[in-house]
């Protein structure tokens, strides 16, 4: 075992894995450079179960744009795909999706935070979206959906069987002006949670519907998992109350009527504090969930970071099975969010932006690969 591992098996009460420092299970999506870098993937994977889509921006919330696929389950990328020009007048985290409409019509969806003031491209503060009719060799240009927003859309996942679309993220209480004052050193002000409806496969939305307003807690960032049974949603949430002291465990919230209505807030167990969280099932039924980890007193904190458990160890405040260190940060917390794919022979693939390594060079993209089974046996 690595030192790291053991001081992360100190913090933390569960069981860890390292597997940071094996660079053979590491895929170069997109590499900075000194003067770049790549930063918030999303990635989607086909229905062919090896085509896989990637979708980034430049700089730490910077401008959308970057597009890359892969033919293979992501063990190769191409060069960077071309959008339309007005992709680069969006920026804050771009996350992409494949989404079906009532009818069954899918499509390939790009959404991105609010227009950045400093290019002067409006209306500011929306959220935009473009799409693919055609399995992504073609998109639209980018247009506003009127939502107001600082991220796009989180988490977006089918209710009521298909018929619509619930998408969530987090948007800002600006209409309280006592919230427009930092709630934390780093300038994070009142964060609510907030959900809209899409009944036409994600062209269009409803207005912001409120799912969680609980001050002095600054949620955000919150992913949606549909229960084993598909009978309920959990929504895990980062949150950002001692964001900076690395005092506040992570929460979690649940609706047993597809997000009509929403339980009180809680805590997640440690070993699933952290940031963006992210989460595929495994064949046998288990819960994975990558995320930054924030958890306190965590050695590792910064750190690309994996828990494995079930949907019901959640609900039962149980800490799960163990935790794995994917990937190391060299740039303290301005990296690790992530996306994770599972591919037809159950290997996982979770997408980081990261400080790969020491030097000049900034961030870059980066995938790590590997079986739960293979992991098991390591405990």
């Amino acid at each position: 075992m690595t030192d790291s591992a053991q001081s992360l098996r100190s913090a933390l009460p569960i069981p860890s894995i390292d597997l940071s420092a094996e660079s053979d299970r590491h895929v170069i999506v997109a590499a900075g450079t000194a003067e770049t870098y790549y930063c918030s993937p999303t990635t989607v994977l086909m229905p062919d179960g090896r085509t896989m889509f990637c979708a980034f921006s430049y700089e730490h919330g910077g401008r959308c744009g970057p597009l890359k696929k892969s033919t293979d389950g992501g063990l190769t990328w191409n060069g960077l795909l071309p959008v339309p020009g007005n992709w680069g007048t969006v920026q804050n985290c771009p996350a992409i999706y494949r989404l079906a409409d009532p009818q069954g019509t899918a499509r390939l969806l790009v959404f991105a935070g609010r227009a950045g003031r400093q290019l002067r491209a409006g209306p500011e503060n929306t959220m935009h979206q473009a799409h693919s009719e055609d399995d992504g060799r073609t998109w639209t240009p980018m247009a506003s959906n009127g939502l107001e927003c600082v991220m796009p859309f989180c988490s977006i996942v089918p209710i009521e069987g298909g018929a619509r679309l619930l998408g969530i993220t987090n948007i800002r209480r600006d209409e309280d002006p006592n919230d427009r004052k930092p709630m934390t050193p780093g300038g994070h002000v009142g964060n609510r949670i907030a959900q809209s409806i899409s009944e036409d496969g994600g062209l269009t939305w409803s207005r912001w519907r409120i799912t969680l307003d609980c001050p002095p807690r600054i949620p955000g960032e919150p992913e949606l998992i549909r229960s084993p049974d598909g009978r309920a949603l959990l929504c895990l949430l980062r949150d950002n109350t001692g964001r900076w002291e690395y005092t506040s465990r992570s929460l979690f919230i649940t609706s047993d009527d597809d997000g009509e209505t929403w339980s009180e807030p809680r805590e997640l167990p440690l070993g699933l504090t952290g940031d963006r969280h992210r989460h595929r099932y495994s064949r046998d039924g288990r819960l994975l969930v990558s995320m930054r980890n924030t958890a306190p007193d965590c050695p590792e904190r910064g750190d690309l970071s994996l828990w494995v458990g079930t949907y019901d160890d959640i609900l039962a405040g149980r800490e799960g099975q163990y935790r794995v260190r994917l990937l190391a940060s060299h740039a303290g917390s301005d990296g690790s969010y992530s996306s994770i794919e599972r591919l037809p022979d159950d290997t996982f693939v979770v997408a980081a932006y990261v400080k790969y390594r020491p030097g000049a060079e900034r961030q870059s993209i980066v995938s790590v690969r590997f079986k739960l089974a293979e992991l098991d046996l390591r405990l």
